[in-house]
């Protein structure tokens, strides 16, 4: 797949050519084909969550899923469901993070060697603890396929990452903030299959690609970023 290209100077037209992309028969058939997509795949993975369960009550004894709220399709507030990577009361940044972590954080809203991850013990932990083995095999995300895709609703198998609020704000303009929320969120998305954690906000290219999603979003576009997507697991590409 190319590169994304820069986007049009008309941000109006653009969200209205995204939403002739998006109409009801188009929703029904997207949606069938997560429901048809999410249940096999909810039992398939159901024995490695059980497991996963257990092993993050043991690791760090308290409730072994993460829900945060974060903003949905046209705005609305959805909360997601992931598996905890980090210790209990990790949410206190000030107290677990130093100031440049905690800048770096506030910029990007992850860190490459985070402290607060399940297992963290020593620098450079961040990238071989227990708690950063789920998040570079995208394990912590699988409860997101029963809770948010199969019977929720509010997520679809591939969309943009659904983002903080202030992340939105931050990140995007006005006229881009409403050609993102014009797409449901997803499991997996352009950004996350071709570039992972190597495109970040700072450059640019996150922003870029979530957008071109949004913009040109198609079922074959979706085909392509699933099948991306399981390669660049298995290949660990831009994993951290």
């Amino acid at each position: 797949m190319k590169e994304p290209k820069a986007l049009c100077a008309q941000p109006k037209n653009t969200y209205v050519r995204a939403c002739a992309r998006d109409s009801l028969p188009r929703r029904f058939c997207k949606r069938l084909g997560d429901v048809l997509l999410a249940l096999p795949l909810t039992v398939f993975f159901a024995p490695l969550m059980l497991v996963l369960t257990v092993l993050i009550f043991l690791k760090d004894p308290g409730n072994p899923f993460f829900v945060q709220t974060r903003t949905g399709r046209n705005g609305k507030p959805i909360k997601i469901l992931k598996f905890r990577t980090m210790r209990r009361h990790s949410d206190a940044l000030e107290t677990m993070l130093t100031p440049e972590e905690l800048a770096l954080y506030r910029q990007e809203y992850k860190l490459n060697d985070d402290p607060r991850l399940l297992g963290y013990r020593k620098s450079g932990d961040g990238r071989r603890c227990f708690g950063a083995i789920l998040r570079r095999t995208s394990v912590d995300e699988l409860p997101q396929i029963l809770f948010n895709v199969l019977l929720c609703g509010n997520m679809s198998m591939v969309g943009p990452r659904p983002i903080l609020s202030e992340e939105l704000e931050k990140h995007y303009s006005p006229e881009e903030q409403q050609l993102f929320l014009s797409a449901k969120p997803g499991l997996t998305g352009y950004w996350q299959a071709y570039a992972r954690n190597t495109a970040c906000y700072t450059d640019g290219r996150r922003q870029e690609m979530e957008l071109y999603y949004a913009e040109h979003r198609s079922a074959w576009l979706d085909i392509r970023i699933l099948f991306r997507t399981v390669v660049a697991v298995f290949s660990k590409v831009g994993a951290k």
